[in-house]
């Protein structure tokens, strides 16, 4: 699963219609620039992609408030929004994606209710220990693999990973059953994208011929 696809869906969708600087704009603004593939070329192939998919609907292009070159407005459609909440649950419950897919799923987790987010949590950790009591039923990672020298670091390693990781899902489980954050129906949930004529702090500045289609 590719976490671009997640980004840029949820993205639009925040904004209910966005042209591809401000996609690139929130992304940047999270962060997301640093932890996954959304690069300026990706975020703009990712959006024409989507567009043919069906995904998105391009709209004709309109002149930029402030003067600039016109560019296209995208918007998410019904079969987009089924694509979305699709990846959205899958980046959550599996366990053996890559970081960037999971936090995109945690970008946008209040998009769904309190309850299906909890539930989707704990189908996670259920796989996560699924998959470690099948590692150490032939692995004691104390033990190290002795046998296999520095090579045993590596599934040290991982089963490190997998228990820091369920750690880590625990408490976000407790913290949301505990009231933390603002979920679908219970009100306006926290949007965190940038307005039209918002500065963003961590944009990196480099223009990309996507800014003016």
């Amino acid at each position: 699963m590719s976490a671009i696809r997640l980004l840029v869906l949820g993205a639009v969708r925040r904004h209910g219609r966005a042209h591809g600087y401000q996609v690139r704009n929130d992304l940047e603004y999270w962060g997301a620039h640093e932890w996954s593939n959304a690069k300026p070329g990706s975020i703009y192939h990712a959006l024409k992609q989507m567009a043919k998919q069906g995904l998105l609907l391009a709209h004709g292009t309109a002149p930029s408030p402030a003067g600039g070159p016109p560019r296209t407005e995208y918007e998410i459609t019904e079969q987009g929004t089924q694509e979305y909440l699709t990846l959205l649950r899958s980046a959550l419950t599996s366990y053996d994606q890559g970081m960037d897919v999971l936090s995109a799923g945690i970008g946008f987790i209040v998009d769904l209710e309190r309850a299906e987010a909890v539930a989707l949590l704990r189908e996670r950790l259920v796989a996560m220990e699924g998959w470690r009591a099948s590692v150490t039923e032939h692995y004691v990672p104390a033990d190290g693999l002795r046998s296999l020298g520095h090579i045993g670091e590596i599934m040290r390693l991982w089963v490190h990973s997998a228990d820091a990781g369920a750690e880590w899902t625990r408490g976000l489980i407790e913290r949301i059953e505990a009231g933390a954050y603002t979920f679908a129906g219970e009100g306006e949930p926290f949007a965190g994208v940038l307005a039209e004529d918002q500065e963003n702090p961590y944009a990196t500045g480099t223009p990309h011929p996507g800014d003016t289609e």
